[in-house]
């Protein structure tokens, strides 16, 4: 998977979270996709991996 497909998959749960809780704003969405990016990057750190491995893990979760 790479960054675009990622970026896409994100941008459809972002949108059925705003579908389920009317009241999320832009704001806490953002907010939520800046921790997981912050997740990524920590576990990128304490792993050596790329971004691109990490997705292809989650992905096959």
């Amino acid at each position: 998977m790479n960054s675009e497909q990622l970026e896409g998959k994100w941008k459809q749960v972002k949108g059925q979270f705003k579908q389920k809780y009317g009241d999320l704003t832009d704001d806490d969405v953002t907010y939520t996709e800046g921790k997981f990016d912050e997740m990524l990057g920590k576990i990128q750190e304490k792993t050596g991996k790329t971004k691109e491995q990490l997705s292809d893990e989650i992905n096959n979760w």
